[in-house]
C-alpha cells in the first residue's frame, strides 16, 4: 500500500513537471527531477534497463526530509524518471530515507536497502539522529516467515517498492563495541558466487573517527556484523560515507566520502572529499589490506560516489556532481537543483584508479573538426571550435628544439564577461581548474589543482562540456576534474593560450542532445 506521504509526493511530481519543462537542464547528465538532488542511490541493472535512485526533496531545490526518486535509462545517458519510490513515512524513517543501493533477488523481485532516520530527542532537550538500514521491495512485501512472493512484471513498470514488515533490518544492536550509533548509513549491497549477500555500510567510531562494516546474510532480510573492513586511523576527515567495495582487475577497491578532511599536498582538499583505496582481500578471512590511496576526483564538485556492474561486465561510477560547501550559493533560480557526473568505466593501472568517460557518448558525436600540429605562442583561436555540449580532445607538447613553454590554458563557456579555464605548468606539473568569472557573485570554491606525472610538457586532455559542467580528464584517466557553473549558454567561446611554445592536435565534437 501505497503510503499518503509517497502519494503527495508523486502528486506534486504531476502537477509541477508541464510547468518546468522548459526550465535550462544538462543534456545527458541525469539532473533532478524537481526539487533537490543528492546522492545517488540504488545503481543497478534490473528487467533490461539501468535503474538509477537519488536522494530527492520534491518539494524544494533545497534539502528537506529526504525522498528516493527513480530514473531508467538504456544507455546511462538518456534518462526518463518514474515516480517517486519511497518517502519517510514509518516511525524508524520519519525523518528520511537516506542513501543506499539495490540488488536482484532470485525470485525477480529487486530489493532496495537504505538508512531509516528518526531524530530523538535526548532528556536533555538536545536532537539526535537515529540510524538503521531498512528494506523496500517490488511487488509485494514478503512476510517474515517467508520473505518470497510473485514478483510484479514488466521491467520500467515497476514503480512500487514496498517497505518490509520486519524493518530495521540492522539497528544500533547490530554494531560491534565502540561504534557510533547515530552516524551508520549508506548500505552498499552486493552477491558472492556463493550466493551470500554483503553490504558495507559507513560508521564513525565514539572518538570521531571514520571506518567502514562489513554484514552478511543468507538471504538479504536476515543480516549479521562481520567485520570493521576498513578503519580511518586519523587519515581522511571523520565520518565516512558512501561506501563501495568490489573486485577491480585483479585488486580490491574500496570507495569512501569522508566529511571534513583536512588538505594533503594537491592529493586531498578541504571539506568532504572522496578516496579511493586499494588493496586485496582474502573472501576467507574477509581481511581487507591496503596498498594504495588516491582521491577519486580532484574538481571542485564531486561526492558521495556509487558503482555497477554492467551485463558485458564493466565496472561502472556515478556521483552527485556537487559541493556541499557551495551547493546554496547558486546564482540562479531554477526549479531543479542537482545533477549526475558523466557515469564512468573503472580500471586499475599500475595501482592506480583509471576513469573513462563512459564509452556510450562515442554514440553521440557529431561534426568533427579536427587540428593538428597547431604550434603556438599567446592567445589562439580556432574556427570550428566553441560550444557548451562538446567532447574536446587536446594533445600537447613542447614545439621541437624549443624551451620547455611555462603554462597552457584552455578557457570555455567564454565571452566577453565570463569563462572558466582549466590550465597546466609543467615545471610544476600542476592542472587548474578556475571558474571565477564564471559568474559565481559569491565568494565560495573556485579553484582546485592536481599534481599529474611529469611527462616533459606532454599531457592530454579530453574535456566534455555538458551546458553546465565540465569533466577532464588528464593523460587517459589518470586524474579527473569536475566542476559545475552556471554561466549563461549563450556564453560558448573556447580559445587556447600558451606561454611559451605549445605544439597542439585538437578534436573536437559535438554531442547530440537526444
Amino acid at each position: 500500500m501505497i503510503s499518503q506521504s509517497l502519494r503527495d509526493a508523486r502528486r506534486f511530481e504531476e502537477e509541477m513537471e508541464p510547468k518546468i519543462a522548459d526550465a535550462p537542464r544538462p543534456a545527458f547528465h541525469l539532473s533532478a527531477r524537481m526539487g533537490w538532488m543528492n546522492d545517488p542511490n540504488g545503481f543497478s541493472y534490473y528487467n533490461g534497463e539501468y535503474h538509477l535512485f537519488y536522494q530527492y526533496y520534491p518539494f524544494h531545490t533545497e534539502w528537506g526530509p529526504m525522498h528516493w526518486a527513480h530514473a531508467v535509462s538504456k544507455d546511462l545517458l538518456h534518462w526518463r524518471h518514474l515516480p517517486a519510490a519511497l518517502a519517510p513515512d514509518m516511525d524508524y524513517d520519519r525523518d528520511g530515507c537516506f542513501s543506499g543501493s539495490a540488488v536482484t533477488l532470485p525470485d525477480g523481485r529487486q530489493l532496495l536497502m537504505y538508512t531509516g532516520v528518526d531524530r530523538q530527542t535526548l532528556p536533555d532537550g538536545s536532537a539526535q539522529d537515529i540510524q538503521t538500514q531498512c528494506i523496500a521491495l517490488s511487488g509485494c512485501v514478503p512476510q517474515p516467515e517467508m520473505p518470497a512472493c510473485v514478483p510484479q512484471s514488466g521491467g520500467a513498470g515497476v514503480t512500487d517498492y514496498e517497505k518490509y514488515a520486519e524493518n530495521p533490518v540492522l539497528d544500533q544492536n547490530d554494531l560491534p563495541p565502540g561504534a557510533n550509533k547515530n552516524d551508520f548509513r549508506d548500505p552498499k549491497l552486493w552477491q558472492a558466487e556463493d550466493g551470500t549477500y554483503y553490504c558495507v555500510a559507513g560508521n564513525r567510531t565514539e572518538d570521531r573517527d571514520g571506518q567502514v562494516l562489513l554484514f552478511q546474510s543468507p538471504d538479504a532480510f536476515h543480516w549479521e556484523f562481520v567485520t570493521v573492513l576498513a578503519k580511518n586511523n586519523g587519515r581522511f576527515g571523520r565520518m565516512w560515507e558512501c561506501p563501495d567495495f568490489f573486485p577491480l582487475d585483479g585488486k580490491h577497491v574500496l570507495l569512501i566520502s569522508p566529511q571534513d578532511m583536512l588538505p594533503k599536498d594537491f592529493e586531498y582538499h578541504n571539506g568532504n572529499g572522496t578516496v579511493c583505496i586499494i588493496g586485496s582481500y582474502d573472501e576467507q578471512t574477509h581481511t581487507f589490506t591496503e596498498e594504495a590511496n588516491q582521491a577519486i576526483d580532484y574538481g571542485i564538485d564531486f561526492y558521495a560516489t556509487q558503482t555497477l556492474l554492467t551485463p558485458d561486465g564493466r565496472r561502472i561510477l556515478i556521483a552527485w556532481m556537487q559541493n556541499w560547501d557551495t551547493c546554496n550559493f547558486r546564482s540562479i533560480d531554477w526549479p531543479w537543483f542537482g545533477q549526475m557526473c558523466l557515469p564512468r568505466e573503472l580500471s586499475v593501472r599500475d595501482g592506480r584508479l583509471i576513469q573513462q568517460p563512459l564509452r556510450e557518448l562515442l554514440a553521440l558525436r557529431k561534426d568533427e573538426v579536427r587540428y593538428e600540429n597547431v604550434t603556438f605562442t599567446d592567445l589562439l583561436r580556432l574556427d570550428g571550435i566553441e560550444g557548451r555540449r562538446v567532447d574536446l580532445t587536446l594533445s600537447l607538447k613542447p614545439k621541437d628544439g624549443e624551451e620547455l613553454y611555462r603554462k597552457f590554458a584552455l578557457r570555455f563557456a567564454q565571452d566577453d564577461t565570463y569563462q572558466t579555464s582549466v590550465s597546466f605548468r609543467p615545471y610544476e606539473s600542476v592542472v587548474k581548474i578556475d571558474r571565477k568569472f564564471s559568474g559565481s557573485r559569491r565568494a565560495i570554491i573556485h579553484q582546485r589543482r592536481c599534481k599529474v606525472r611529469n611527462r616533459e610538457g606532454r599531457l592530454d586532455l579530453r574535456i566534455i562540456l555538458d551546458h553546465f559542467s565540465v569533466e577532464i580528464f588528464v593523460n587517459d584517466g589518470e586524474h579527473v576534474l569536475t566542476a559545475t557553473l552556471y554561466t549563461d549558454l549563450s556564453a560558448k567561446g573556447i580559445s587556447f593560450f600558451a606561454d611559451g611554445k605549445v605544439t597542439m592536435d585538437v578534436v573536437k565534437y559535438e554531442l547530440r542532445a537526444e
